[in-house]
């Protein structure tokens, strides 16, 4: 039986987590703000997270262009406890990963853009 969209990004983002004990958790959001699919904790709000993500993003976009910076291909939030790493994928998709604030960060960017290229393909 041929799993299910939803079941296929759970997929990726499983795989992402498993790929790095650095990340935690990962969501993929619509850019409309609504949840896709995540591999969150229960103490983080799923829809709170939808919404900041796409928010983030648009406005990383903005920035972007209006400082001639081109295209945004990811955005980052470094906090005292770890970051947030947001990603586009494609024009209507974003992917939001927490990771521990010990990360590698190049070995985290270069597992978030494999995940990307998986879910390029079903969003």
């Amino acid at each position: 039986m041929a799993k299910s969209r939803t079941e296929q990004l759970l997929e990726h983002l499983r795989n992402l987590q498993a790929s790095s004990g650095d990340v935690e958790a990962a969501a993929i959001v619509s850019v409309d703000g609504l949840s896709m699919a995540s591999s969150l904790p229960g103490h983080i709000e799923e829809d709170r997270v939808s919404a900041m993500s796409a928010a983030m993003l648009s406005l990383g976009e903005r920035i972007s262009s209006e400082l001639g910076r081109g295209m945004l291909e990811q955005v980052m939030v470094k906090g005292e406890n770890g970051y947030v790493i947001l990603t586009a994928v494609g024009e209507e998709a974003v992917l939001t990963v927490l990771a521990r604030k010990e990360a590698k960060l190049g070995l985290i960017f270069l597992d978030v853009n494999r995940a990307v290229e998986g879910l390029s393909s079903l969003v």
